[in-house]
This record gives C-alpha cells, sequence and structure tokens, in this order.
C-alpha cells in the first residue's frame, strides 16, 4: 500500500515538473516588459514583489480549484479544458505580449505581473491541480518548482521547444492524459466507473493522450499548409 502511494506522489511531482516547463515558460516574458521601464534598483525588488504575489495567488486559485474538482461534473469541464489546451499547445502561434504595459512605478509593474500572470496561468492552474490528485503537498511543491523556471528558465526552454518540437507532443499528450483520467474519475459518474474495470482510467487517459496529440497534429499542419499558400499566393 505504502508503496503504492509512493507511486502515485512520485508520478504526480514528475506531471507537475512537466506540466510547469511547458506552461510556465511564457510568464517570464511578461516580468521583463513589466519592469523593463523601472530604473535599475527597483528591477530586483519588482521582479521579487511581483513573482511572490502571482506565485500567492495562484496558491490561492489551486487550492479553491482542487475543492472545485470533488463537486460532481467540475472534472469533465476541467478534463475537457485540458484537452482543449493539450490541442492548443500544439499550434505553431506564440502568445501575444504587446498588451502588456510596462510599470513606470513599481507598484504599478507589481500589479501588472499579478494580473497578468493569474491570467496566463489559468491552463497551470487546472493541470497542477489534476496532476496533484488532491494532494496539497504535491501543489506546494509544483508551485515551488515553478519560481525558479518563471524567473530563471523560460528563455531556455522556449529555445529548447523550438529546436526539438518532439517536446511539446510529449507535452500536450501528457495534458490530454491527465485530462482523459479526470473525465472518467468525475464523482457524477460514480456509479458509471464503479461497474468498469479497474485499468479504465488508463485506457481513458491513453484516448485523451492519443486525441490530443492527433487533432493538435492535424490542426498544426493545415495551419502551416494555409500560411504556406498565403504566402505563394
Amino acid at each position: 500500500m505504502e508503496i503504492g502511494l509512493n507511486a502515485v506522489f512520485i508520478t504526480g511531482v514528475l506531471q507537475i515538473i512537466a506540466i510547469d516547463l511547458l506552461l510556465g515558460g511564457d510568464n517570464a516574458v511578461v516580468i521583463a516588459l513589466a519592469c523593463r521601464n523601472l530604473p535599475p534598483e527597483q528591477r530586483k525588488k519588482g521582479i521579487f514583489w511581483g513573482v511572490f504575489g502571482a506565485i500567492f495567488l495562484r496558491i490561492v486559485l489551486i487550492f479553491f480549484a482542487l475543492h472545485l474538482l470533488m463537486l460532481p461534473y467540475v472534472k469533465i469541464i476541467g478534463g475537457l479544458l485540458l484537452l482543449w489546451i493539450g490541442i492548443k499547445l500544439l499550434q505553431p502561434d506564440r502568445p501575444d505580449h504587446s498588451n502588456i504595459v510596462s510599470g513606470q512605478c513599481l507598484w504599478s509593474a507589481i500589479k501588472t505581473i499579478i494580473v497578468a500572470d493569474a491570467v496566463m496561468s489559468i491552463d497551470n492552474i487546472i493541470a497542477v491541480s489534476a496532476a496533484a490528485h488532491g494532494h496539497m503537498a504535491l501543489v506546494i511543491f509544483g508551485i515551488a518548482v515553478s519560481i525558479p523556471i518563471i524567473i530563471w528558465g523560460s528563455q531556455i526552454i522556449l529555445k529548447l521547444l523550438e529546436r526539438f518540437p518532439i517536446i511539446v507532443y510529449l507535452g500536450g499528450g501528457l495534458l490530454g492524459w491527465i485530462g482523459g483520467q479526470m473525465l472518467i474519475t468525475d464523482p457524477a459518474l460514480a456509479s458509471l466507473s464503479n461497474d468498469l474495470p479497474s485499468y479504465s482510467k488508463y485506457i481513458s487517459a491513453m484516448i485523451g493522450a492519443v486525441l490530443v496529440v492527433a487533432w493538435g497534429y492535424a490542426l498544426a499542419c493545415k495551419a502551416q499548409r494555409s500560411e504556406e499558400k498565403n504566402t505563394d499566393g
């Protein structure tokens, strides 16, 4: 029993790290843009308090998300959202940061970082909450991992993703896997899932992973063909 619990915990830790690597990299760009007009002596303060406020708000949101996942139909909605997020992750378009306004004072920059991070991290919050399986310790660990990723690692990660596209597809498959598990473990489907074999959640997870990768790849290829057609035209 203890071995099983350890396996679940380790799997959750690895999933949260992967989610943070894939979905947390863009936040550092927002931090840089929000603090770019601050005096040099205030930039470090802006980054520190902006990240501190953003992380605190994210913990609060994930805390509520964990409790919401216990309600009927919420996991179904969350699972469908994760499938959509996974498909969106595989598309070639990059997030647009043109609407991020640089703060002219320290408080303005901090506020910009917190608000932008809250808006941009909805996908991260849903994915981490699902991967944590109700364990707040896993959530705290995921947040702790995300801090250095957001501050230091995002640009390196973005370059790796561009150089090795397979990482993106693995990440999309992971989100599809978690989303598929969420769908079948919703409390509203408890009576149905009790009649299914124990391995049914893995089948549902595999279907979710294959669906995300196949659909996302098809849409990406379609977008690329359309772009090439417009270029030739």
